[in-house]
């Protein structure tokens, strides 16, 4: 059973940076597609932004141009580049890889935004 394990949660002042990774333990089809989802307490979970290995990406409306999302098929990794963040994106990051019907999740990492 393939593992992600993700990295680069942590606490940043409003308009500041992240960069989030999520590296799965085996090697990955590039038509799998791979992303990031958020849950903010009392809140469901919602897509943050997906990518396929060709690179075609989705984002969330409300990340639209302040999140990219990118891949490493070499490394089967995927990335979230954060700028411009606001308190209300503050939230547990989930990566997140679809295997045909089955979703794997990660352990989740704390985002923190302070104003």
């Amino acid at each position: 059973q393939v593992q992600l394990q993700e990295s680069g949660g942590g606490v940043v002042q409003a308009g500041g940076s992240l960069r989030l990774s999520c590296a799965a333990s085996r090697t990955i089809l590039r038509i799998n597609p791979m992303g990031w989802y958020r849950q903010a307490p009392g809140n469901e979970r919602e897509l943050v932004a997906t990518i396929i290995g060709g690179g075609a990406a989705n984002y969330g409306d409300s990340v639209k141009g302040r999140f990219t999302i990118s891949r490493d098929n070499a490394k089967n990794t995927v990335y979230l580049q954060m700028n411009s963040l606001k308190p209300e994106d503050t939230a547990v990051y989930y990566c997140n890889l679809r295997l045909g019907a089955v979703s794997i999740w990660g352990q989740g990492t704390q985002v923190t935004v302070s104003s």
